[in-house]
């Protein structure tokens, strides 16, 4: 299945090319982000975690790094999360985070199912933080005070640049979560849901076709 997402990507990159710049139309805020923002391999997300014990926030920097490589939520619905999303009555970490309508792009409630590796994470975070109000943001300021997007994505892109990486934006995380379910072979249909895209030409523009997947495709030949 994956291996036809390959082929329609390259199909549309190579349309993309052959347009002039004068009909080409103006991205919008995410897709301009998304095009710009570099994937990363597994070295380089553990090059990103190892400067985030270095940081003056160390779990809280490490959480939100993974929460968006992870679980692929958008820096916006990073910045939004408040505690009574992430845990239960029993401080148990969901494995799924129902955002509203005012926490998402598009005003539209949805459901993000969380993996097991996540929750395991934010476990630990939950016990470093220890909030006593779970109407609180996850992911504070030293003030308490939560982010908002663009203060969050600053901090991200901040932590980019200082671990070493080119390209790198609070957009990374999103696509390398897309990127790597398309390498590991999951179907289309599955990727726009997990992604939360409303068609699928947005999910395939998401995903870095790396020599890797072209290599696997043709040797299914």
């Amino acid at each position: 299945m994956w291996h036809k997402l390959v082929g329609k990507i390259l199909n549309r990159k190579h349309n993309i090319r052959t347009k002039s710049a004068s009909n080409s139309p103006t991205p919008n805020t995410e897709s301009h982000a998304m095009r710009q923002a570099a994937t990363l391999t597994a070295q380089q997300l553990n090059r990103v975690l190892d400067y985030c014990k270095s940081t003056r926030h160390p779990a809280r920097n490490r959480a939100i790094i993974l929460t968006t490589h992870w679980a692929g939520l958008r820096i916006g619905e990073v910045a939004a999360l408040r505690w009574a999303d992430v845990v239960d009555s029993t401080g148990a970490v969901r494995n799924e985070f129902r955002l509203s309508a005012a926490q998402t792009k598009g005003n539209t409630a949805c459901t993000v199912l969380i993996p097991q590796r996540l929750q395991a994470e934010l476990e630990r975070y939950y016990q470093v933080v220890k909030p006593s109000n779970l109407n609180t943001p996850v992911f504070a300021t030293q003030r308490t005070a939560g982010f908002t997007a663009n203060t969050l994505t600053h901090i991200v892109n901040g932590i980019y640049k200082s671990a070493g990486l080119v390209g790198a934006t609070s957009h990374s995380g999103r696509r390398t979560f897309i990127t790597n379910l398309a390498e590991q072979g999951v179907g289309a249909r599955v990727l726009m849901e997990l992604a939360r895209h409303q068609n699928l030409a947005t999910t395939q523009r998401y995903i870095d076709v790396k020599p890797s997947m072209l290599r696997a495709a043709v040797e299914l030949v």
